[in-house]
């Protein structure tokens, strides 16, 4: 399983833990350095998500856990058609994103590190329109933390 704008390797690690055969790729080189000291043994890659470099049909199932959120909406299409690609049939996405419209640039990161990234809030029906558009059915859609001031969506398709 990818889990594909990884960061510092929670997720990855988790999912190894419960016993799945997981690997990172994130964009930032600091990201996969932290991911790989945290986590030592478990395969983490510096890849982009809208230039992902994974053969195709190779990939099981892929995460994306609050990671689409730095892709700009314009290049949202493509990176869906990338993971289409690289999943074998029938195997599984899970989408997880801020729920909103607009974009904010971030200028902290975890643990008060400085960065400078967008952070772009979407509607799941918009997302979920973008999947099918890649050819993806959505099985299961929901959002979370409706009492937060940004909630979160997940979005399930194969």
């Amino acid at each position: 399983m990818a889990d594909v704008g990884c960061g510092p390797g929670y997720v990855t690690a988790a999912l190894c833990e419960l016993g799945v055969d997981a690997f990172g790729v994130d964009l930032s080189p600091a990201m996969v350095d932290l991911a790989r000291r945290d986590h030592p043994g478990l395969r983490f890659e510096v890849g982009s998500m809208t230039d992902l470099r994974l053969p195709d049909a190779t990939v099981a199932g892929l995460l994306a856990w609050w990671s689409l959120i730095h892709v700009p909406d314009d290049e949202v299409p493509g990176v869906l058609d990338a993971f289409r690609r690289v999943l074998r049939p029938g195997g599984p996405l899970l989408l997880g994103f801020h729920v909103g419209d607009g974009s904010r640039l971030k200028t902290q990161g975890y643990g008060g590190h400085p960065m400078s990234v967008q952070v772009h809030r979407r509607r799941p029906d918009r997302v979920a329109v973008w999947l099918r558009d890649a050819g993806f059915t959505v099985e299961t859609q929901l959002v979370i933390d409706l009492e937060h001031s940004v909630p979160g969506a997940l979005l399930f398709a194969r």
